[in-house]
């Protein structure tokens, strides 16, 4: 398969980013990511960040910020432009997963958001947690969901797809590799409420996360630590290392 390359989410560095944002990027620059995925611009306009990124020869593989919904999809739209990303992300609330009700509406309102969007040439990728996860009437809510929703897109977050343990990520991401288009990788200890670790080590099997992906459709990589139990930088230092050390993924 070939090698992906490597971004970063912004959310995993948010703590710096409210201090020095400029300086957490160029951080992920020095370490070797060839992208980075927003959550949050922290008062820099869209053109702004694009231009810093792209300098430090990077690109923007995706955007969480704003999440989209009914109401904002003229900002949504104006700041996928801006970045330079024809990729929209959405993320739902575990009571939008309560029962076949509460999902019948999340499906509608993705609807919505993806005709809207696709009427200006954007696509739409849901971004995953654990609750999707779970069963309901002895089905994943996420398939009841994909079932759903015929065009959407995955950004398929393989640790919370696991569910601490629950349910096997690799089958997750071979059951819906036509539509992954972008892999969350997170590492740990698949214990509810402990910190995570670096890639490769915790009980994520990685490399067959990866290999299990379609490369025709997945364009990205990304490196999400929500927490972790050391220091951040060092942690996505460790993570590219190790994704580039075993060529799992492509860096600088």
């Amino acid at each position: 398969m070939q090698l992906k390359p490597i971004a970063v989410q912004l959310y995993s560095l948010r703590e710096r980013s409210k201090k020095d944002f400029v300086g957490a990027i160029e951080a992920v620059a020095r370490m070797g990511y060839l992208g980075v995925e927003p959550a949050g611009l922290f008062g820099m306009k869209p053109q702004e960040f694009r231009r810093l990124v792209e300098g430090l020869g990077m690109a923007v593989s995706s955007n969480h910020q704003p999440w989209p919904n009914r109401d904002n999809l003229n900002e949504v739209k104006d700041t996928a432009f801006a970045l330079g990303s024809e990729l929209v992300i959405c993320g739902f609330r575990p009571e939008d997963f309560d029962d076949e009700k509460s999902i019948k509406k999340t499906a509608d309102t993705i609807a919505y958001i993806s005709e809207e969007l696709e009427s200006d040439g954007l696509s739409l990728a849901l971004h995953n947690h654990y609750w999707e996860f779970e069963e309901l009437n002895g089905r994943l809510k996420y398939d009841i969901l994909l079932d759903q929703c015929p065009g959407l897109l995955c950004e398929l977050d393989v640790y919370w797809a696991a569910n601490f343990g629950a349910v096997d990520p690799i089958e997750q991401v071979r059951k819906n590799r036509s539509r992954t288009i972008l892999l969350h990788l997170k590492d740990g200890p698949m214990k509810k409420g402990e910190p995570l670790m670096p890639l490769g080590a915790g009980k994520m099997d990685i490399p067959a996360v990866v290999e299990s992906a379609d490369p025709d459709t997945l364009k990205w990589i990304i490196v999400e630590l929500d927490n972790c139990e050391g220091e951040m930088e060092e942690a996505l230092r460790e993570s590219f290392n190790y994704l580039t050390g075993n060529e799992i993924a492509e860096g600088r």
